[in-house]
């Protein structure tokens, strides 16, 4: 199509786990965003991914990537404690963005990207790709509808593989202060995805653990210790007033995937998958209205944004994204999660810590 809006795209390296998984096949098969520009941190890589992906320029340093005047938004994609330089750059160069979650290693550098975002008036998206799952933008609109009545409670659990041997170029998340762990990304996507679609919390008890307490690097042959949390423990109360119960774990070894249950007056929902609610795997949908059998849900085409050819799994979500990013900045209207978005998410957690650290049930005030 005409038009596309120009991406620059920062966390290019052709290497690039999740970016290789998701953003970049969604980027090759979008129809509203050209990938124009690529950004690693040198210049022999930032090359070889232009070549590789037919990027019409190569940045070695983002700033630069971010006031070039061919580019008309930049994508972040880089590890968590890396997203604040590359997304403020962009934002003071007047730039859409569109960075991962988490936004910032903490609150603060979340709060102060926001406000600086929304100062100078461009268009926001944080990479909570539940939001965009049409399988939860249909259970969203069951519940607001009336499918279950009454929500009277609910309940979600995820247990992800989590390895205890890695080599050490991956544990780095080992530290808590680099805010990439189980608390901020795997809780955070979920316990979102159940705020997106049931409402927010208005109080909660919490316990957030440690339960591996070392990892082994299978280079360097050594144990190394552990601060961040793989294990979250959610009890609360919905602003509806439903109960809510979360279990977010990562386990060595099988872990069962993603289980999400509401229970209400008149029906239940049920919503699993083999991983996780922001990847791109189609979930399975079930329902039951006054009946003791859930019967599978088939999922309205309208929930859908990319085009049917559109490849399936982890792009397709992040190809979600894009195409919404792509209508608000053509349109100022914009459907997606935003900065402010992730604000509100960043403080949560950091409620659901203090709950935890205190061992007090807290108000949560957003």
């Amino acid at each position: 199509m005409a038009n596309k809006v120009r991406l620059g795209f920062v966390g290019a390296n052709v290497n690039s786990t999740w970016a290789s998984q998701s953003h970049f096949p969604a980027l090759l098969a979008s129809p509203d965003v050209e990938f124009t520009a690529v950004c690693t941190t040198r210049p022999e890589s930032a090359e070889e991914a232009r070549q590789a992906f037919g990027a019409k320029l190569a940045f070695h340093d983002f700033r630069a990537m971010a006031a070039s005047p061919e580019i008309d938004a930049v994508a972040v994609v880089v590890r968590v404690p890396s997203h604040y330089e590359p997304t403020r750059a962009a934002i003071e160069a007047g730039k859409h963005v569109y960075t991962e979650w988490p936004l910032g290693r903490n609150t603060a550098e979340a709060e102060e990207l926001a406000d600086l975002a929304r100062k100078k008036g461009v268009q926001t998206a944080v990479g909570l790709q539940s939001r965009v799952s049409p399988a939860l933008l249909y259970v969203k609109e069951l519940i607001e509808t009336g499918y279950v009545g009454e929500v009277l409670s609910c309940s979600l659990v995820t247990m992800r593989d989590g390895t205890l041997e890695r080599p050490s170029s991956r544990t780095w998340q080992r530290d808590a202060s680099m805010g990439a762990n189980t608390l901020t990304i795997a809780n955070g996507h979920v316990i979102d995805a159940l705020r997106f679609v049931a409402g927010n919390f208005s109080r909660v008890s919490c316990m957030v653990s440690t339960q591996a307490r070392q990892w082994y690097q299978t280079d360097t042959e050594e144990f190394v210790d552990v601060t961040s949390a793989d294990n979250v423990r959610v009890s609360g109360q919905l602003e509806s007033g439903a109960a809510a119960s979360v279990h977010v774990g990562a386990a060595p070894w099988a872990g069962s995937g993603y289980r999400m249950e509401i229970y209400g007056r008149d029906g239940t929902l049920m919503v699993t998958g083999n991983v996780s609610s922001q990847r791109g795997e189609m979930l399975r949908v079930q329902g039951a209205q006054r009946s003791h059998q859930l019967q599978d849900m088939d999922i309205p085409e309208r929930f859908v944004y990319v085009p049917s050819d559109f490849p399936k799994g982890d792009p397709f979500n992040v190809g979600q994204m894009y195409s919404l990013f792509a209508e608000a900045i053509r349109t100022g209207k914009n459907r997606l999660p935003t900065f402010d978005t992730a604000v509100d998410l960043h403080r949560f957690i950091d409620t659901i810590q203090q709950a935890s650290d205190t061992g007090r049930e807290l108000p949560v005030s957003l």
